[in-house]
């Protein structure tokens, strides 16, 4: 009982956070899933895999209740969402496949180092100026199919890649973000298959699991992780969220280096 309750805060945190701003919640729900798989004596050598395949059909739900929010509050681009989404399924289904032939220690090395390239990104804040238009079918699937694979295989919504895209294009940041948590959805749809398929022919998988998905904790992140995601989504349209924007980076980069320290030590 005690780890259901775990994924359920997990959840909780991940969903705000996905939320606010634009995430997915992945870069918080894979080092956490991953302590707690190795706290339960999950195989070492699935752990990292069970915890990027369950953290990204987590995304799912949280990724459908955020952009439910960003679109009601009128700040999803449809027509990127549209023009991008066939090469994020492509690129996902390469990324899980990706995933799935690496070791883990090796895929636990990446993760951790995109990490903290990502909690760079977020403490300077360091977004490119907006000089030109939205690019024509070709480059955007170009990027879509990039932004599935790179998500996929370390199990993030995209928004790492895709708001400082959208900003570059000439998005508002408000536009951004919500554009973003819409497309996390066909990324984390992809992402779930592969690491599904993947994983149906790896016997010693703990129960009940799909794949390389781990259902209890799919099932206790994402039913809190659908209430909680709206209310960051909210807040982010409201507030000046700097601060915690910071906050999450130190929180990103301290995470990172127990992921690290577990696996050199």
């Amino acid at each position: 009982m005690e780890w259901y309750v775990a994924y359920l805060a997990l959840g909780a945190i991940a969903g705000f956070l996905g939320g606010m701003f634009g995430v997915g919640g992945g870069l918080l729900l894979v080092p956490v899933l991953w302590m707690l798989f190795d706290a339960q004596n999950f195989t070492a050598a699935h752990t990292m895999h069970l915890a990027l395949g369950t953290s990204m059909s987590t995304i799912i739900f949280t990724s459908l209740s955020s952009l439910r929010k960003h679109h009601q509050l009128g700040a999803v681009n449809w027509q990127v969402v549209r023009r991008v989404t066939p090469g994020i399924l492509f690129g996902t289904l390469i990324g899980a496949l990706t995933a799935s032939l690496i070791p883990a220690r090796g895929l636990s090395i990446f993760f951790a180092l995109f990490v903290f390239f990502a909690a760079a990104q977020i403490l300077l804040n360091k977004r490119p100026q907006a000089t030109r238009q939205l690019p024509g079918m070709a480059s955007i699937s170009l990027f879509g199919t990039i932004t599935g694979w790179l998500s996929s295989l370390v199990s993030i919504g995209g928004g790492t890649l895709v708001v400082p895209f959208l900003i570059w294009c000439n998005v508002p940041i408000r536009n951004a973000i919500g554009t973003a948590s819409a497309i996390g959805f066909p990324i984390a749809v992809g992402g779930t298959i592969g690491y599904i398929l993947t994983g149906l022919q790896v016997s010693d998988l703990p129960s009940p699991s799909l794949g390389y998905v781990f259902l209890p904790a799919t099932l206790g992140c994402a039913i809190i992780s659908i209430l909680t995601a709206p209310i960051g989504a909210k807040i982010a349209h409201r507030t000046n969220v700097a601060v915690l924007h910071k906050l999450f980076a130190l929180l990103l980069i301290g995470l990172a280096a127990k992921l690290l320290w577990k696996v050199f030590g």
